[in-house]
């Protein structure tokens, strides 16, 4: 009876380490994937305004723009900086069992620093204290909204599923209004946007913390981080942007 006392004294144990072990790794993947996610929207914020202090010069009327902002601005160029983004992530996402680490991470950081000349043009829109009340707004929805996901016991998937499905309902809206150019469905899109990406970021995150495996090479945790960042990094964007168009305030 001692012996098996001992036994399972000592199984418990193992477990307990075992257990120890996985949640550290955990705790290091997910922090890993917070940093680049911090990192790039640091990268992306100086990027963007610098290249917009860059391409506006103050006259008398107003902001004007200079050479580099006419190009970035007015010229076809522009199409290529907005596309660009696009570009990076259809990369970065069928790519991935094919690049190496390395090659992965500069893809992300030179994405990130391409989100940031797209995302200059806003400050031409809204003003500097708004865009910046509306990011901390988004930063402290993000963090409460990605700690449940992180926290919670329930599956998430099936609301995943419905959100994405929402999200493409949301894309196909906004090409429609391209061309009907209504305020009304302007102003729904921009609700259902906030609820899509808040909800996505729960169930990203989520995500993201089961796509932690304790047996992973160094190449391929470090691979995995960098898509989740990516992904939180992307429903960040678009939560922020879809606030800004509520608490923005738009320049004179």
């Amino acid at each position: 009876m001692a012996n098996y006392d001992q036994e399972r004294l000592h199984q418990t144990r193992v477990g307990a380490r075992a257990d120890m072990s996985i949640d550290q790794g955990l705790r290091s993947y997910m922090l890993s994937v917070y940093n680049y996610m911090a990192g790039a929207l640091a990268l992306t914020g100086l990027v963007a305004y610098f290249a917009f202090t860059t391409a506006t010069v103050e006259t008398a009327q107003g902001l004007g723009l200079t050479s580099f902002g006419e190009t970035l601005y007015t010229s076809p160029l522009r199409w290529v900086v907005m596309l660009a983004p696009l570009g990076f992530i259809l990369v970065l996402s069928f790519g991935i069992q094919k690049l190496s680490l390395s090659a992965t991470q500069a893809l992300f950081w030179a994405f990130a620093g391409v989100m940031g000349l797209s995302l200059s043009s806003i400050f031409l829109v809204y003003t500097g204290q708004s865009i910046t009340t509306t990011f901390f707004v988004t930063a402290a929805a993000f963090g409460s909204l990605s700690l449940y996901g992180y926290t919670t016991k329930r599956d998430l998937t099936g609301m995943g599923s419905f959100l994405i499905m929402g999200l493409f309902g949301i894309i196909i809206a906004m090409v429609v209004n391209i061309f009907l150019q209504s305020s009304a469905l302007q102003f729904a899109i921009s609700v259902l946007g906030v609820l899509i990406f808040a909800g996505l970021t729960a169930y990203d995150t989520q995500r993201i913390k089961g796509m932690y495996y304790e047996a992973d090479s160094a190449v391929v945790a470090g691979k995995k981080a960098v898509m989740g960042a990516l992904s939180l990094y992307l429903d960040f964007i678009n939560m922020f942007l879809f606030l800004l168009r509520f608490m923005g305030s738009q320049r004179g």
